[in-house]
């Protein structure tokens, strides 16, 4: 090998070593800087973050809602959410779940209402509906990563992740107003009211039909198959990607919005059916047999004709 290309080549190791060595760091920047060095590894602790937050603070929300509630509205779970520890909470949070919990909150103007709503929903959508992403994200992540061994430009799959979610921070503005909707004219919380009970059994007729609908289907087939849709629209712009991050989130809405109504007529806070539909959207999104999509939609009809003959 000539002189002056050894020289370079040892110069190049020597760059490499220096850019890969953090050894004159403490124990906390060595681990920052291996998280920087490796987007995937920052994409999964900061979606694994994001989700095990949204239901901590969920959680923490339904167990104030159970305590706050007598026993002729109680929800399913109650009991169990009654005798879990009670952890002190700061008062910021206590006052956000009073916004969330209560039709018409004291010293509250509608605004302040409206904002905390959207964040409840917001919260809910990161736990039920970003574990379904997990795929499309991991999908986004292994092109990316291909694209940079072969040293092409790549945009942050934090940014596709950004565009998903505000399709769904979008959504959460709509369950909010339709929340509010609800608090104004249902009379009292009781499922037997016939105001809330023909709400509720009109949610879930618009989910149950929605299962069987030619729009769920084609929504569920761009989610199941995130590769072909990334590949042939991969871009190293932000702004691209961004856009595509709303597409896969416009997707995902199509898939599940109606299966969001369903929080209507259990409770908007019924964190075990929160549970219920965040698992069942992910084995949706798996699963390439409609059985589970249409058992589901029967389930939710039939649900829908019990609740308003008992409430009528």
């Amino acid at each position: 090998m000539p002189l002056d290309q050894r020289g370079d080549s040892a110069h190049s190791d020597d760059m490499t070593g220096q850019q890969d060595d953090f050894s004159h760091l403490d124990r906390t920047g060595r681990a920052m800087a291996n998280i920087a060095r490796n987007p995937r590894v920052t994409v999964n602790v900061v979606i694994g973050a994001c989700i095990l937050l949204a239901w901590l603070f969920l959680a923490a929300m339904a167990i104030r809602g159970a305590e706050g509630r007598i026993a002729g509205v109680s929800a399913p779970g109650d009991t169990i959410l009654r005798n879990l520890p009670q952890l002190p909470l700061p008062d910021f949070l206590e006052r956000f779940f009073v916004l969330c919990l209560s039709p018409a909150p004291l010293d509250a103007s509608p605004g302040l209402q409206a904002g905390a709503l959207v964040l409840m929903w917001f919260l809910m959508a990161l736990a039920t509906m970003l574990p379904s992403a997990a795929p499309m994200i991991r999908t986004y992540c292994e092109i990316a990563d291909t694209a940079r061994i072969k040293g092409a430009p790549v945009a942050h799959p934090l940014v596709l992740v950004a565009g998903y979610l505000g399709v769904w921070l979008a959504a959460s503005v709509m369950f909010a107003a339709l929340t509010l909707a609800a608090h104004t004219f249902a009379s009292s919380g009781e499922m037997l009211d016939p105001v809330v009970g023909t709400a509720g059994a009109l949610a879930l007729l618009i989910a149950g039909l929605y299962q069987f609908s030619g729009l769920k289907e084609a929504c569920l087939k761009k989610c199941r198959n995130p590769f072909s849709i990334l590949f042939a629209n991969w871009s190293a712009r932000p702004a691209n990607i961004f856009r595509l991050g709303i597409g896969q989130g416009l997707w995902c809405l199509g898939c599940c919005w109606a299966l969001m109504l369903v929080m209507f007529a259990v409770g908007v806070m019924n964190v075990f059916w929160m549970a219920l539909i965040g698992l069942f959207t992910l084995i949706e999104k798996q699963t390439a047999s409609r059985v589970p999509t249409r058992l589901a939609g029967a389930i939710l009809l039939v649900w829908a004709a019990a609740l308003l003959v008992v409430s009528l």
